[in-house]
């Protein structure tokens, strides 16, 4: 847990130029803390590998700066500060190769949105475009599935109203500071979502919604979730970028099929002919691939029985790739009858599922979700 006047130097290291999750990484290895580093000696900083125009950034802040009086703008703004000390810190998102070191939140991220689902297109949606984002984000929602986009015109948009009108849970990450929305117009609808959801960004407030900043955002979209689901995208699109982190994180990707004479959908239809995303009609794909088909039912059994050293010890032992039963109680060394009765419950809390005659592997979701210290 990170203390208040600990909090200060995170929030310092984030407004702070050039110093991105690899320096701040770097930097904490070396100092041993956010404060050590803050303070250091210019020739220290330097030793511990910034650059020249990074140094001079630092130092710079450090004369400017109130670490206290920023901290305190941003809880009167009703702003929670979240880094990667912090255990609300999402799971799923730390697991990405660049986490965002501070993570800024208005609403609030709850257990349930371990389970979410990343819904991105065009800005510049077709009819068809904007009625099957209406269908599949509702329908994620009415599965109980937080459904994740960017606040953008167009599909992402809509995605958040659909998921809002299914009486779901929505997160909207921002390429800009929270007291930046962009665009502007969706100012309503990010109040909306932080009722009934959050709106987060890895930039301090004043930053503007400058389009550098995209890209590097939609890795913390596909890293909430998942997977992602491209609606439609033209081969130019922004979504096809956050597909592309989705796949680089290990994460499931989706698309929309659509016409072949639509601009809008050679993005999306490309996807699907590489064999880099799973073609998708309905929200059952989704449900089916993700192993989401019984959410409620999995989220009411975790809730009943807890984890317990058996299932510790199970899930210690199984991956992605199945195990037959009997290597499995060899590799725990219990009594068959104990390990099949243990993975029962756990495959009615969705923590695995069996894989042919008596072999079992892991759900997709239960490596983040339930970790095993």
């Amino acid at each position: 847990m990170v203390t208040r006047s600990q909090l200060r130097y995170w929030v310092g290291f984030s407004i702070v130029p050039q110093i991105g999750p690899m320096r701040l990484r770097a930097l904490l290895n070396h100092f041993g803390s956010p404060e050590a580093a803050w303070n250091a000696d210019p020739r220290e900083l330097q030793a511990a590998g910034l650059d020249k125009r990074s140094l001079a950034n630092l130092l710079a802040a450090r004369r400017a700066l109130d670490l206290d009086r920023e901290v305190e703008r941003l809880e009167r703004a009703g702003v929670t500060i979240l880094t990667w000390d912090d255990d609300a810190y999402p799971a799923r998102l730390r697991e990405i190769g660049t986490p965002p070191p501070v993570l800024y939140v208005r609403g609030s991220l709850t257990p349930a949105d371990e389970w979410a689902v990343a819904v991105v297109g065009t800005r510049r949606p077709s009819a068809y475009g904007l009625e099957m984002t209406r269908i599949l984000a509702g329908d994620l929602a009415r599965s109980q599935i937080t459904v994740v986009s960017g606040l953008a015109r167009g599909i992402d948009a809509e995605a958040h109203h659909a998921a809002l009108a299914a009486g779901g849970r929505t997160i909207a990450v921002l390429g800009s500071g929270l007291d930046c929305i962009y665009p502007p117009e969706h100012l309503d609808l990010a109040r909306e979502i932080v009722a009934h959801g959050a709106v987060i960004s890895e930039y301090p407030f004043g930053t503007k919604p400058e389009a550098g900043n995209f890209p590097a955002r939609n890795r913390i979209i596909s890293g909430l979730s998942l997977g992602t689901l491209v609606v439609e995208a033209g081969e130019t699109s922004g979504a096809l970028i956050t597909a592309r982190f989705a796949l680089e994180q290990g994460r499931e990707t989706f698309a929309v099929p659509g016409s072949a004479l639509s601009r809008r959908s050679s993005g999306t239809n490309r996807l699907v002919q590489a064999g880099e995303a799973k073609l998708v009609t309905c929200v059952q794909d989704i449900l089916e691939e993700l192993n989401l088909t019984m959410l409620p039912q999995q989220v009411e059994m975790r809730e009943l029985m807890p984890e317990n050293e058996v299932e510790a010890k199970l899930l210690a032992h199984l991956s992605s790739e199945p195990m037959h039963i009997d290597e499995l109680g060899r590799e725990v060394q219990l009594p068959i009858a104990e390990v099949s009765s243990a993975l029962a419950l756990m495959e009615l809390k969705g923590l695995i599922h069996r894989v042919g005659a008596m072999s079992y592997a892991l759900a997709r979701e239960t490596r983040v979700s339930y970790r095993v210290d």
